[in-house]
C-alpha cells in the first residue's frame, strides 16, 4: 500500500471550564454546560473555528510525521465517528489523524481536528481504552475549550486573542518555545497555566466518560488508562508527554473512578479491527519503543480468536517487512482463505504480490473484492497496483473519481500525479501536484504549479479556464489565512 510519512510536530491544547456536578447513579445526562456567562461566541464564531482548523491542519500535514496509511486512517476515523455520533453539542465536522510518535499523547484543535500519537496503540490494551482518550479529546472540541480560553485571556490579559493563536501555532512547530509562549499569553505564570488546564481536563473527563458509555464502550477504561499513565510517571525519569499537556493529579483519577463506578457495569470485547490496527501500527510504524514484540504476539496467540488472528497477521507483517514474501504469504494464507473479503488481509496480500512482482495477481485480487466500489482503501490499493502494473490510464480514471470524492486525501493526489506523469499529461500532473501542495499548506507552490499547468494548455481553452479559476480560489485562501501566517 501507498504509505508516505512526513516530518515532526508536537502540539498542546489549552482550555478552561469548571468541573461539573457528580453524576447520579447510572446517569446518562447530556454533556451540556451550565450558563456561566460566556459561550466563546464573542471571540470566535464556529465559522472562524473551522477556518482556523483548516489552516492548522494544512500546517500539520506539511510538518508532522502523519501516518497516511489508508487502513489506519479509516479505522481511527470510524472509531472516532462512532464516539462523535453519541456526543452532544457537536457543531463542527470531525477528522482524526495519527502521528508516528512514540511519545504518549493526543490533542485537539479548532474545527473538530483530533490528533493521536501512535504510542497510544502501544499503551492501550483494549479498544475501550483507546476510545476513552478519543472521547476526552472530542469533548475538548464540543465544549469549545480553546475558544473559551481565548475569550478568557481577551478579558483578562493585555494581549489580543490573536496573540494566543500565534502562540498555539508556535507550540505546534516547537513544543518548548510554544508552551512557554502559550503559558505567558493565556495565564501569565506557569502555575496559573497548570491550574487553568486542570479545570479543562476535568471537564473533558466528565463529558468524555458519558460519550464513552453511550457509544457502547467500557467506562472503566478511562480510569484504567489514567492508572497506566500514572504508573509510567512513577517509574520514569521523565513523565509521559501526555501528562505534560494533560495534567493528571490524583484527584482527577479519583473523580474518573467515581463516575465510572456509578455507571452500569458492562463487558466489552475489543473488535478485531482494533487488534489489526495495533499490529499494523507497531509492526509497520515501529518508531522508537513502538515495536511489535514477540511477547505481545505470543500473548495474542493464547488469547481469543480475534487476538489469534492479529498474532498471525502481525507475523505476516513482520515477514513482509523483512522482504520474506514467501513466508509472509504462507502466514497470511489461512487468514485470507477463511475471510477473503477482509480489507486488512487483501491489503497485505496485495503488498506481498507487488513485492514479488506479481502485479497482475494484485490487480485481479483487488478487482474481485466485493467492497471495491465503496471502500476507499481498496480503491487506492487498486490504483497503486495499476501503476505498478504499467496501466496508468486505468489508474488515472480511477484516481480522478477518487480525488473528486476524497479531495483532502494527499494519497489520491500523489498517485494521480504519478499516473498523469506516466501518461505524459504534463498539465494534469502539475495540477495534481498543486492540489497536494495546497493540502500541506504550501499555497505559493500550488499556485506556481497551476500557473505552469495553465501555460501548458491551449490559450482560452476550458482547461485553462479551470486552472485559472483554481488559482483565484487559492489566492483567496491565502488572503483568508493571512492573519494566521503573520503570527
Amino acid at each position: 500500500m501507498f504509505r508516505p510519512l512526513r516530518k515532526t510536530l508536537l502540539a498542546t491544547l489549552i482550555a478552561s471550564l469548571t468541573l461539573g456536578p457528580v453524576l447520579p447513579a447510572f446517569a446518562d445526562s447530556a454533556d451540556t454546560l451550565p450558563d456561566i456567562g460566556t459561550t466563546a461566541g464573542s471571540t470566535l464564531s464556529i465559522g472562524q473555528e473551522l477556518q482556523m482548523g483548516d489552516y492548522y491542519v494544512r500546517q500539520l500535514r506539511g510538518s508532522a510525521p502523519l501516518i497516511n496509511d489508508p487502513l489506519l486512517v479509516q479505522y481511527i476515523n470510524g472509531l472516532g465517528m462512532r464516539l462523535v455520533s453519541h456526543a452532544n453539542s457537536v457543531r463542527t465536522p470531525f477528522h482524526f489523524y495519527l502521528i508516528n510518535n512514540d511519545e504518549l499523547n493526543a490533542f485537539a484543535f479548532f474545527g473538530g481536528n483530533v490528533v493521536l500519537h501512535s504510542a497510544l496503540f502501544r499503551f492501550a490494551d483494549t479498544e475501550s481504552q483507546l476510545a476513552s482518550v478519543m472521547a476526552h479529546e472530542i469533548s475538548h472540541v464540543t465544549q469549545r475549550h480553546l475558544a473559551r480560553a481565548m475569550e478568557d485571556q481577551r478579558r483578562n490579559a493585555p494581549l489580543t486573542w490573536v496573540g494566543a493563536l500565534g502562540s498555539i501555532l508556535l507550540a505546534m512547530a516547537s513544543p518548548q518555545a510554544g508552551m512557554a509562549a502559550l503559558t505567558g499569553t493565556l495565564a501569565g505564570t506557569q502555575q496559573g497555566m497548570i491550574s487553568f488546564t486542570r479545570q479543562n481536563e476535568e471537564e473533558a473527563d466528565r463529558i468524555g466518560i458519558q460519550v464513552l458509555q453511550r457509544s457502547g464502550f467500557d467506562p472503566q477504561a478511562m480510569p484504567q488508562f489514567m492508572d497506566k499513565l500514572l504508573d509510567q510517571s512513577r517509574y520514569a525519569s521523565r513523565p509521559p508527554e501526555m501528562l505534560l499537556t494533560h495534567p493528571l493529579p490524583e484527584s482527577r483519577l479519583a473523580d474518573a473512578r467515581n463516575r465510572a463506578n456509578q455507571m452500569r457495569p458492562v463487558v466489552v470485547q475489543s473488535s478485531e479491527d482494533f487488534y489489526m490496527a495495533k499490529a499494523r501500527v507497531l509492526g509497520m510504524y515501529n518508531n522508537g519503543q513502538n515495536k511489535l514484540t514477540s511477547d505481545l504476539l505470543d500473548n495474542w496467540s493464547k488469547g481469543n480468536i480475534r487476538e489469534q488472528h492479529a498474532a498471525q497477521y502481525g507475523r505476516a507483517l513482520q515477514a513482509m517487512g523483512a522482504d520474506k514474501y514467501a513466508e509472509a504469504s504462507k502466514l497470511l494464507q489461512p487468514l485470507l482463505s477463511a475471510n477473503p473479503q477482509n480489507p486488512w488481509y487483501i491489503d497485505l496480500a496485495t503488498d506481498i504480490d507487488l513485492g514479488q512482482k506479481k502485479n497482475s495477481d494484485a490487480i485481479n485480487r483487488l478487482k474481485a473484492a466485493r467492497e471495491l466500489r465503496t471502500n476507499p482503501v481498496l480503491q487506492l490499493n487498486l490504483a497503486n497496483a495499476l501503476l505498478q502494473g504499467g496501466q496508468p490510464a486505468e489508474a488515472a480514471t480511477l484516481l480522478n473519481r477518487y480525488t473528486f470524492t476524497y479531495k483532502d486525501d494527499t494519497n489520491g493526489w500523489e498517485l494521480l500525479a504519478q499516473a498523469e506523469a506516466q501518461l505524459g499529461n504534463r498539465d494534469q500532473e502539475l495540477a495534481a501536484r498543486a492540489e497536494n501542495m495546497a493540502l500541506v499548506g504550501r499555497l505559493d507552490q500550488a499556485i506556481s504549479l497551476l500557473s505552469g499547468a495553465s501555460a501548458q494548455v491551449k490559450l482560452g481553452s476550458l482547461q485553462q479556464a479551470r486552472y485559472d479559476a483554481r488559482i483565484d480560489q487559492l489566492r483567496q485562501l491565502q488572503e483568508t489565512f493571512k492573519p494566521y501566517t503573520k503570527m
